[in-house]
């Protein structure tokens, strides 16, 4: 499953904006809809690293975007399934009114599951009966003041609460990011950006390094004449976790993998220069993948 992040802020702000900007979906700003796309990472060492395999395609890790008409109860439900929020605010003060919204929105979340679980308890099963003890525990903390974050029980399975969920804050502005102008630029070819932006990074590109950090994320690559290109795991994972990211298939058969560093790779200037210099070796499933890693798994299915 991929990574997914939601866009939430006050009408107005500029949510519909920063999802064209990310995507190049180019959605009309008055069409009051859900709306799904996929967001590039940007990553120089990949465009390094095919140009060593001279490859034929070049694919850029990416992020699954989810934007969201509004900031009621209802539509904040929509995003709780996302890893991390993207808030889009005209104002820092903004950031505290949204930042109530989520804790409204899980209170209410809480206390219809409560509800919920409280009937399905009636026909006598322990778990749900002690779901229900913890729900209700869990409601007095949030309605004494308390936060679904700061709760230091552990939470009823399912609950998918927003307020434990990374934040990265956009503000939209003179003193942050210009939404409509990026989502312009958007529509432009990147050789077209980047020349109206005078060889300057895209603000676009600094919120997906937030998104980077805020989840913990490591970038690896796969790299060939075919394609090259780059995937995210969190901090932490494994090798044979990548394996599934590329494929379940590959994951099922994981033989081994070879493992090399990008830069290692760029310096060298082919796998085969690599591994006579003895910069690859080879790894197991347990292996802790690092970020700039270039795998080769292979496997038998």
């Amino acid at each position: 499953m991929g990574l997914e992040v939601g866009i939430v802020g006050a009408p107005g702000a500029g949510q519909t904006a920063l999802f064209n900007a990310l995507t190049k979906a180019g959605v009309a700003a008055h069409d009051l809809k859900e709306h799904v796309g996929m967001a590039p990472i940007a990553d120089e060492r990949l465009g390094r690293l095919a140009e060593v395999e001279k490859a034929r395609k070049v694919t850029p890790a990416a992020i699954r975007v989810v934007d969201v008409p509004g900031t009621g109860p209802q539509l904040l439900g929509n995003l709780r399934q996302v890893d991390a929020l993207l808030l889009v605010v005209r104002s820092e003060d903004e950031v505290e009114e949204l930042r109530l919204e989520l804790l409204v929105a899980d209170r209410d979340h809480v206390e219809r599951r409560l509800e919920r679980v409280r009937q399905q308890a009636k026909s006598g099963d322990p778990k749900l009966r002690q779901e229900a003890a913890d729900l209700e525990q869990l409601l007095a903390h949030v309605e004494g003041g308390g936060t679904v974050a700061d709760y230091a029980e552990p939470l009823p399975p399912e609950l998918d609460p927003l307020t434990t969920k990374p934040l990265v804050t956009v503000l939209n502005g003179p003193d942050g990011i210009d939404l409509d102008l990026e989502a312009e630029l958007a529509e432009l070819s990147d050789e077209e950006a980047a020349e109206f932006r005078d060889g300057g990074s895209s603000a676009l590109d600094r919120i997906a390094g937030q998104l980077k950090n805020a989840l913990d994320l490591v970038t690896f690559f796969t790299a060939g004449e075919k394609e090259t290109r780059a995937w995210t795991l969190r901090n932490g994972e494994t090798a044979l976790d990548a394996a599934g990211t590329i494929h379940t298939d590959i994951a099922r058969g994981f033989i081994r993998c070879e493992v090399i560093g990008w830069s290692d790779l760029v310096e060298s200037g082919s796998h085969a220069e690599a591994a006579r210099r003895a910069l690859q070796r080879l790894e197991g499933k347990t292996y802790v993948v690092r970020d700039g890693d270039v795998l080769n798994i292979r496997f038998n299915v």
